[in-house]
């Protein structure tokens, strides 16, 4: 893992170089954060797509149109995004357009608190617009801003908000555990194949059980069971996951 934050710190290092703003960000610094160390790093940036394809040879534009550049180095890849705020969500997914802006906007814009820190490496300095590092340590899953309006725009974060408590042993902060269960309906507008992934993530680590009371205790598990696919007989473990989770329950 120590080859990673090298590469990593040294995209970092090369951004700030060339006059960029340029920090870890998202799930790599939460769990920094709660002294775990992270499997991979992801950077935020002010550089353009454009700039960071002209300051790396190996480079690919995953999503260019949303600021984001994959860079490759050292047998390692890691996303490199550019400081945004995001337009309308018109398809509960993704926003129509970006529009790149600065760190506190691109923090503002995030899924939840504990997932919208950046650190600088060169300082070791933790930066937090959103009192995530407050929300890690109470153990709390806390949108930011408007629970309602989160999950509006994106609707696979009902289930998101579920595995992020579940993985991590937390506690759904009441109005964020609220909005799950009022919006429930909404995730029969995401795909089966997100929904499979999400459930898969929930219920195959060490915290399952408190994910599938948490699933139950939403509402999600049957409305998210309605988008799969019906099993066959196999021993695959995704018609196990279903099976185990969304046939019916004896009292």
């Amino acid at each position: 893992m120590a080859a990673v934050k090298e590469a990593a710190i040294g995209i970092i290092r090369r951004l700030r170089e060339a006059g960029h703003t340029a920090y870890f960000n998202g799930g790599c610094v939460r769990d920094m954060v709660r002294g775990v160390e992270p499997h991979d790093y992801d950077i935020a940036t002010g550089a353009t797509p454009e700039q960071v394809r002209q300051l790396f040879s190996k480079t690919v534009p995953v999503g260019a149109q949303f600021g984001v550049v994959l860079v490759l180095d050292g047998g390692h890849q890691f996303e490199v995004a550019t400081f945004r705020s995001d337009e309308a969500y018109v398809d509960g997914r993704r926003p129509t357009s970006v529009r790149y802006g600065s760190p506190e906007e691109d923090a503002q814009r995030r899924d939840f608190t504990i997932n919208g820190l950046f650190y600088d490496p060169i300082e070791g300095q933790v930066i937090d617009f959103v009192n995530g590092r407050a929300d890690i340590e109470r153990k709390l899953v806390r949108t930011i801003g408007d629970p309602r309006q989160r999950f509006t725009e994106d609707k696979l974060r009902l289930l998101r908000c579920v595995r992020f408590a579940a993985n991590l042993g937390y506690d759904i902060e009441s109005a964020t555990f609220d909005a799950v269960k009022e919006m429930t309906a909404q995730i029969q507008l995401v795909s089966a194949e997100r929904i499979r992934d999400e459930l898969i993530k929930t219920l195959t680590r060490s915290h399952a059980g408190r994910g599938l009371e948490l699933l139950r205790a939403t509402g999600l598990l049957p409305k998210s069971c309605r988008k799969l696919p019906p099993c066959r007989a196999s021993s695959n473990r995704r018609s196990s996951i279903r099976k185990a989770t969304c046939s019916p329950t004896r009292e």
